[in-house]
């Protein structure tokens, strides 16, 4: 894939308040807030990555850009951090949910439980329930992810992948 294809991808660095933990997005494509997009440009499914541990999204960034690349920018690819593993730069402004101050609170929100709860958080607060879900996880975002759809059936996905099985598909 041409490296200069990849760098013309947008990506938007987002730092959000989740269940009052900062937690960092990546964000390819134009597509920034789903929430505020009600046109008829808004996408119908968004591709959610969640990240094994350490968490850091930076390490899933070639992969996010190469599957935009792949689907001709058609759908939002986005990569979610793990609660508490990122620290916002002092320059960067943290953007909360209007309706994250009525999330209840999480119990340890650090532990493997709180994280699973942490992603359907921001999935309620953060993507409107029309759009549909493919979601890619890697090592414990895999389980994160499988956990998600047995604690949220109502969640509208499409698909859900093992990044490491997508690897050896692709390999």
């Amino acid at each position: 894939m041409d490296s200069k294809i990849k760098e013309e991808i947008p990506v938007h660095e987002e730092f959000v308040l989740c269940c009052g933990i900062e937690t960092q997005v990546l964000k390819c494509g134009p597509w920034t807030d789903l929430l505020s997009d009600q046109g008829a440009n808004r996408p119908k499914v968004l591709i959610f990555i969640i990240t094994g541990n350490p968490g850091l999204t930076t390490f899933y960034l070639p992969f996010a850009k190469a599957l935009y690349s792949l689907i001709n920018g058609r759908f939002p690819v986005w990569i979610i951090g793990h609660a508490g593993h990122s620290v916002a730069p002092r320059d960067k402004k943290i953007r909360a949910a209007s309706d994250d101050s009525n999330t209840q609170e999480i119990k340890d929100i650090y532990g493997l439980r709180g994280q699973i709860e942490h992603k359907l958080v921001f999935l309620r607060t953060h993507v409107p329930k029309q759009i549909k879900l493919v979601l890619i996880g890697h090592s414990i975002g895999c389980y994160i992810s499988l956990q998600m759809l047995k604690y949220a059936p109502e969640l509208p996905v499409m698909s859900c992948f093992n990044l490491m099985q997508t690897f050896a598909v692709c390999i």
